[in-house]
């Protein structure tokens, strides 16, 4: 897709997705939040409906689900190099930030100053995230009985502890049933009126035609899957060939490998299992810093999975080997994020084509 077929030029979009990068504190729903009133609201790029159909596609996606929305967008506006630099634009910020206080965190320890920072900044991050829950719960829910759905959901998560996928799964379930019983329940909520009588310039588009890279292709697909997992594993298999299985590093790519592909509900999900296995399994974290690493990962930009980096710095800055004990956990946290999220560019990049065209199986 070209700047003359949708009228948004490249270097608009990177300097919008630094824009939503440098905002998206506050988690997912924070996160999803900003995106929304840019990309919705303020530029008008995608409509409220396809906004909310790619969430609802990533959402049941392993990883981060704001990081994935906004790959989504971008490899709509832009194909793969849209969907890269909204994906990787989103990460970075967080990625700088988190490594520059791993770095003051393993020569200092406790920082006051810091910490005071980060107390300060969360009951104003707490305040957006519930005034973003709030408003895009009222733009979502289009009927009394997508509302009920929502508030079973809260009681099943909130009450009883009830694991993140099985509710999508069910909520899934009873929207696939409710569907077809109560056609009028179930029904996407319909937009407001576009100011000016324009609409979204990806829905002008889309909705006229059916751009080559939007459609779902057994090729691209091959494509697609054999380049990803080049890049996921080439690192970690060259890592285990050079330096050995044991070695940190290679251990620290299979690990956050496997992490990648369970991470279902956020980082909440896997905290526990992450923080067992880096303290008793493999001696990487002393107790309580996985707590340290998470407040960290809650009040700087990105997603909250973040938390993988300040794991994987610790890690390798505590058994560097022959490398400089700083430039070992640099090394051990960039091995981490990029393990965590290059698995989200396959799932979007093998998947996204086959969501686009599912919005035209209606009940």
């Amino acid at each position: 897709m070209s700047k003359a077929e949708h009228g948004v030029p490249f270097s608009e979009a990177l300097r919008v997705w630094i824009r939503v990068a440098l905002n998206s504190f506050g988690g997912p729903a924070g996160q999803i939040a900003v995106m929304h009133r840019i990309l919705v609201e303020e530029k008008r790029w995608i409509g409220e409906e396809r906004f909310l159909h790619a969430l609802s596609y990533c959402m049941l996606l392993p990883g981060p689900e704001a990081q994935q929305l906004a790959t989504y967008v971008g490899w709509l506006l832009h194909r793969t190099r849209g969907g890269l630099a909204a994906g990787a634009l989103f990460v970075l910020p967080g990625f700088v930030t988190i490594l520059a206080l791993s770095l003051v965190y393993t020569a200092y320890g406790h920082v006051p100053l810091v910490e005071g920072i980060f107390f300060g900044i969360k009951p104003a991050v707490l305040a957006l995230v519930l005034e973003a829950v709030l408003r895009i719960g009222r733009r979502a829910l289009g009927h009394a009985v997508q509302v009920g759905i929502a508030a079973l959901a809260f009681v099943a998560i909130f009450f009883f502890a009830v694991g993140f996928p099985w509710i999508v799964l069910a909520a899934g379930l009873v929207g696939l049933i409710g569907a077809r019983a109560f056609p009028a329940g179930f029904r996407p909520p319909q937009p407001a009126a576009p100011a000016g009588g324009a609409a979204p310039v990806l829905d002008a588009l889309l909705d006229r035609e059916t751009p080559d890279h939007t459609r779902p292709s057994a090729a691209r697909g091959v494509r697609v899957i054999a380049l990803c997992l080049a890049l996921w594993w080439a690192p970690i298999a060259a890592l285990a060939w050079v330096r050995g299985r044991a070695d940190v590093f290679t251990t620290i790519g299979v690990f956050f490998s496997k992490l990648a592909v369970v991470t279902f509900g956020g980082a909440y999900a896997v905290l526990a299992y992450m923080a067992q296995q880096a303290v008793e399994t493999y001696g990487w974290l002393r107790p309580g810093e996985m707590l340290d690493g998470l407040g960290m990962a809650e009040t700087t930009p990105g997603p909250l999975i973040m938390v993988v980096q300040f794991v994987g710095f610790l890690a390798a800055y505590r058994d560097p080997g022959s490398l400089p004990p700083l430039l070992a956990g640099t090394l051990g946290g960039l091995l981490a994020t990029w393990t965590t999220f290059v698995p989200c560019f396959l799932w979007i990049g093998l998947g996204a084509p086959f969501v686009e065209r599912s919005r035209d199986n209606k009940p």
